[in-house]
């Protein structure tokens, strides 16, 4: 809801510019994300790929060495100098000692030609041995038959490679090898026995040092037991300040897997010997990108430039899809101004096209409506003029011919001459042509006999002045709009007053106005009523059938809103109402007048 209220708070420009911006922008990071994932993905498993052929490449140089040591054990078996030894039996070894003293320097002229040999042993159940050592002292018989490199090479077929340890067998000596031991079967005098062939352990070493896998990856080799053959660490692994996932390990084939936690994990590469060992190739992930770094920059830096270029292209594109748009709002606010004619450009065929051609239609429409309103209200304006001019109340006439008939029973012939003319004067003015622009002196008449009639008929109830500059008498004024309010003067000003009063007309010229007042010394009217005057209601009976604010409206409908009438009263004090309209000054050329405003 927030979202939504915030989208209609901006235009709609900036809406869609937001909109593909964060469509643009989402797009981008997913897009980069996404390249760089898929990057590194590729870069990690060409890395692990890497490895696995660098663990194979291990994994076959060791069965290779192994291969190598078990073939000389197997000839060391076949040699004549130690089968000599090996099948003769206990009593020929104690007559003979040269027979043991070959077995011996035949071993140890194996061992001379082999850097990667440390020993060569052969000893039977008896505790018969012969050593390429031939000064060596060996332990005691119950120490070296537990070991493992005895103890399993009597139960197995075939040769056992053990895992790297301390060989102890003889006094003083504590070599770090690698065993590989056979079982030699009893012959028909000889006792059953086992060969031992120790490796150099730095051979192995020497073998696993060499791969390189980044700054902290290595490698380590487990038998199938779980014992360390090689790890760089041993040391650690040993005294548990360092581990490995042995288990997880163990129960591979071969592949790899990745181990621990995201800033902990491991990659596990493991590939097993014919033998049983398992060469494990241990790699960091964030190690396998080489480039990483690189590759999180180059990634980060064109998902900027294509944000940049699309975020452009974006706000091209919505200014291009608004900008019909901001030229309809446009001509919309002139219309709203007043202002209609004016008309959009119909750009395509499109929404926006079809939104353009239906405005220009709806001002076309809303323009001949408003002229139709104008004329209609202008037809309406002439009608109640004319319904004004043509009309005079019945009983205002009757009650004048009443009088007029009074008096002339009376004998006052010169009173009905005079009222009988006014009525003239005032049915002629009224008539008048048909004009609805009349001098101000006619005006003037025509309130003069209306004054005079109705002196006559309310004998002694007010009197009246006229008071009007010269300068303006031949200024239009349009026709029958003081009647009214001088009416009102009469009827409901001075009629209620139980005194006489009076009636004051003055004019002039103000700037660029004609002024006149009408002045009368009456009852007054109450602030309400003074606020309600003007105001369009239904006329009281009684009255001329046309109000003041019908006057008021006639005036500003033909001069303007700065012109009409204002009202000024208090109660038993009388009004004043005030008639404002422009000057027109008045040219004559031939026998027609022309009308024009006066420049002020």
């Amino acid at each position: 809801m927030k979202l939504m209220k915030l989208f209609r708070r901006r235009s709609i420009h900036m809406n869609i510019a937001i909109a593909f911006s964060c469509l643009i922008v989402c797009t981008t990071a997913i897009l980069t994300f996404s390249s760089y994932r898929l990057s590194s993905n590729a870069v990690t498993s060409s890395s692990i790929q890497k490895t696995s052929q660098l663990v194979q490449q291990v994994k076959l140089n060791i069965q290779t060495y192994i291969g190598n040591m078990e073939s000389i054990a197997s000839l060391v078996i076949s040699s004549r100098d130690l089968m000599r030894y090996v099948e003769a039996t206990q009593a020929e070894r104690d007559a003979d000692e040269s027979m043991k003293r070959g077995a011996s320097q035949y071993l140890r002229s194996v061992v001379e030609s082999r850097e990667d040999i440390a020993s060569i042993l052969y000893v039977n159940k008896d505790g018969d041995f012969v050593s390429d050592q031939s000064h060596a002292v060996m332990k005691s018989r119950s120490e070296w038959m537990q070991q493992d490199w005895y103890r399993l090479a009597l139960v197995s077929s075939q040769e056992v490679v053990s895992p790297s340890h301390v060989q102890h067998i003889f006094e003083d000596q504590y070599r770090w090898v690698v065993s590989i031991s056979r079982k030699l079967p009893a012959s028909g005098r000889s006792q059953e026995g086992v060969l031992l062939v120790d490796l150099n352990y730095n051979v192995i070493n020497d073998l696993c040092r060499q791969i390189e896998l980044g700054q902290r990856g290595y490698v380590f080799i487990v038998s199938p037991s779980g014992d360390l053959v090689y790890h760089p660490q041993q040391q650690l692994i040993h005294s548990e300040l360092k581990s490995e996932q042995m288990q997880t390990v163990l129960d591979m084939e071969s592949g790899s897997i990745k181990l621990g936690k995201a800033d902990e994990s491991k990659i596990y590469t493991v590939a097993t010997t014919s033998f049983g060992w398992k060469i494990v190739a241990v790699t960091y992930p964030d190690e396998l990108i080489e480039n990483k770094h690189q590759m999180q920059t180059s990634a980060v830096l064109w998902g900027v430039i294509c944000l940049i270029v699309a975020l452009t292209l974006s706000i091209i594109l919505s200014y291009a899809l608004t900008k019909p748009l901001k030229n309809l709002e446009m001509h919309m606010k002139k219309a709203e101004r007043g202002n209609f004619d004016i008309r959009v450009d119909i750009e395509g065929t499109h929404e926006i096209g079809k939104l353009a051609r239906t405005f220009n239609l709806m001002i076309s429409r809303i323009k001949e409506l408003m002229n139709q309103i104008v004329e209609e209200q202008e037809m309406k304006r002439r009608s109640e003029l004319k319904a004004l001019q043509s009309q005079i109340q019945p009983h205002f006439l009757y009650n004048t011919l009443d009088s007029i008939i009074w008096m002339a029973e009376s004998g006052k012939v010169d009173d009905v001459v005079e009222m009988t003319t006014a009525l003239s004067r005032l049915l002629r003015l009224s008539i008048n042509k048909g004009e609805e622009l009349v001098p101000v002196s006619v005006e003037l008449d025509h309130i003069l006999s209306y004054l005079t009639i109705q002196s006559r008929r309310y004998r002694r109830k007010f009197t009246y002045s006229i008071d009007v500059d010269e300068h303006i008498l031949d200024a239009p004024i349009l026709k029958l709009v003081m009647q009214p309010i001088v009416e009102n003067a009469i009827y409901h000003g001075i009629k209620p007053k139980p005194d006489q009063g009076h009636i004051q007309i003055n004019g002039w010229k103000e700037n660029d106005s004609i002024v006149l007042t009408i002045t009368d010394d009456g009852e007054g009217m109450d602030p309400e009523k003074l606020r309600t005057i003007l105001m369009d209601k239904p006329r009281a009976s009684g009255g001329s059938g046309v109000g003041v604010a019908n006057v008021n409206q006639r005036i500003q409908l033909y001069f303007g809103h700065d012109y009409g009438l204002h009202y000024e009263s208090e109660r038993e004090e009388g009004t004043v109402v005030t008639l404002r309209i422009p000057f027109i000054q008045v040219e004559v050329k031939g026998n027609e007048e022309i009308g024009q405003m006066d420049a002020g």
